[in-house]
């Protein structure tokens, strides 16, 4: 029956069909305590199904918001596992992921995306509060964008139409004590991420590309320091932050109310949306 569902809503996704119908939430606690929230009463075809989401993501969030059964794990491509292994019908994840992992060619040839998103985002990076690397990050953005380094990097990943035009470069003075000083001082630009294509993955090598990776990469070169990629849980981005365990976090990061609110974020620098990925009909 949930199959079905699935394979229903891959054909005939639209925005009024994802509108959650007013159904009672309930919220239980699994025994690998992962939050599943469920949505009864409806019958909408879409609040029927189970989805898999990344924990602290924009995908969760959109899922408690809509009041849908869903299971929270580790990492969107965890999510997108989670469909292909059939132990949940569907799974919320960005678009710019979905269009890079999912269809024919692809990792997952037998997921298809919806095409209408759920919600309409921005990326943005969150360094610690009142630290004085999100105004060097933004520097570095304008001037980029500016010389057409940022779409060069973009072309690379496929991401062109998705980029956000950055305001005119402003000259950045160093805070005395700050973050950037901290960062040189120690010769490190520690980013936390998880993995993440088209932004943050691994090549055949093992090393970290994609287009938050290499952005990152020009970062450290312009501060003069190494550059040290670190896979975090995205649920604790914010306590990495603080605890100093990372200096920045910067990997596809939507700007939430949560993370505006704990974070110093940069201005935004792409364009994303949230949407739903089933099995291929």
């Amino acid at each position: 029956m949930k199959k079905a569902l699935a394979l229903m809503l891959a054909a005939a996704m639209c925005c009024t069909l994802l509108a959650a119908c007013g159904g009672q939430e309930t919220t239980d606690e699994t025994s690998e305590g992962t939050e599943t929230t469920q949505s009864t009463e409806t019958t909408d075809p879409a609040a029927q199904l189970t989805y898999a989401v990344e924990a602290g993501s924009a995908g969760e969030a959109v899922a408690k918001e809509k009041g849908w059964t869903y299971n929270s794990v580790s990492s969107q491509a965890d999510a997108l596992m989670e469909v292909q292994a059939g132990t949940s019908d569907a799974a919320i994840i960005d678009l710019l992921m979905a269009a890079t992992m999912t269809g024919e060619g692809t990792s997952y040839a037998d997921l298809v995306y919806s095409t209408e998103g759920l919600t309409t985002e921005e990326y943005g990076i969150g360094c610690r509060k009142d630290s004085d690397l999100k105004d060097f990050i933004n520097f570095v953005l304008a001037d980029t964008y500016a010389d057409g380094t940022m779409q060069e990097v973009a072309a690379t990943y496929k991401l062109e139409d998705a980029l956000i035009a950055q305001p005119a470069a402003t000259e950045f003075t160093p805070t005395e004590g700050g973050d950037v000083a901290y960062i040189q001082e120690k010769g490190t630009l520690v980013v936390g991420i998880t993995e993440f294509a088209p932004m943050d993955y691994r090549d055949e090598s093992g090393n970290w590309i994609g287009f938050d990776a290499d952005m990152a990469k020009i970062v450290a070169q312009r501060l003069g320091v190494e550059i040290e990629f670190v896979v975090i849980d995205w649920d604790n981005k914010i306590m990495e932050l603080d605890a100093k365990s990372i200096d920045v976090v910067w990997n596809g990061m939507t700007l939430t109310d949560e993370v505006t609110n704990s974070m110093a974020c940069t201005n935004p620098y792409c364009s994303n949306a949230q949407v739903v990925v089933t099995p291929a009909a």
